[in-house]
């Protein structure tokens, strides 16, 4: 099957080759900038608001799950790749093998305080699908975080412009291949996905590296613009 190698599709076909040597980069503490700064600063980012409950949508092979639940949360982890799910399975929690166009389509029954993307937002269509449905999943107060990259820092050297961009393993190991596309987001433009979709953002968070002093990412928490307050 051809698939176009700038879409949505793409990006799953990509991981689902690279789930193993992805489970084993994040498993070793391979990533530094996930190391350093940003895998605390989304788990300081939840606790902060002490949820009971939460799902983790794109949540790889489970460690932010996993760590969570060490919290006394109850973490529910979805993703679309089947072997990350199973590899999260494996290594213990709760885990379902879910897209987000089934959860668009009211597949997933679940209600909870938090729900989080750490990373897991470089489609096109379906995260604008997904957007659109986060409402239903949260309870009355409840919020939606996310963890993604940095806009001004990710655009490099390319046209500050929202589009498609070619993937890279660059850092990684040999065993990573055929990367998977992203879709690139100007800082309005995320902000208009947040508004277009019934959500109020009432935070934002900009994680330094402690290396560089520049943004690792940013951190939208936001909750249902219907809450009179959240």
């Amino acid at each position: 099957m051809n698939i176009e190698p700038l879409s949505d599709i793409k990006i799953i076909d990509s991981w689902c080759k690279n789930a193993s040597p992805w489970t084993n980069a994040v498993r070793s503490g391979e990533i530094e900038s996930r190391k350093l700064i940003t895998n605390q600063a989304i788990i300081d980012a939840v606790i902060s608001y002490s949820p009971k409950s939460v799902l983790d949508l794109g949540c790889g092979e489970g460690w932010l799950t996993r760590e969570l639940a060490t919290q006394g949360i109850n973490v529910v982890g979805v993703d679309v790749v089947p072997e990350l799910i199973e590899k999260a399975q494996q290594a213990g929690g709760d885990f379902l093998n879910v897209s987000y166009e089934e959860i668009q389509q009211g597949k997933l029954s679940i209600s909870v305080d938090v729900v989080v993307c750490n990373f897991a937002l470089f489609g096109k269509e379906s995260v604008e699908g997904l957007f659109k449905t986060i409402t239903k999943l949260l309870n009355p107060k409840g919020l939606f975080i996310v963890q993604t990259l940095h806009p001004l820092v990710a655009c490099g050297d390319f046209p500050y412009l929202d589009g498609w961009r070619e993937g890279s393993w660059a850092g990684f190991n040999d065993d990573f291949t055929d990367p998977a596309p992203w879709y690139f987001r100007t800082l309005e433009s995320w902000v208009k996905l947040f508004n277009s979709s019934g959500l109020r953002l009432i935070e934002v968070r900009e994680p330094l590296h402690p290396k560089t002093q520049k943004p690792a990412s940013i951190i939208f928490i936001s909750c249902n613009i219907q809450q009179i307050s959240c």
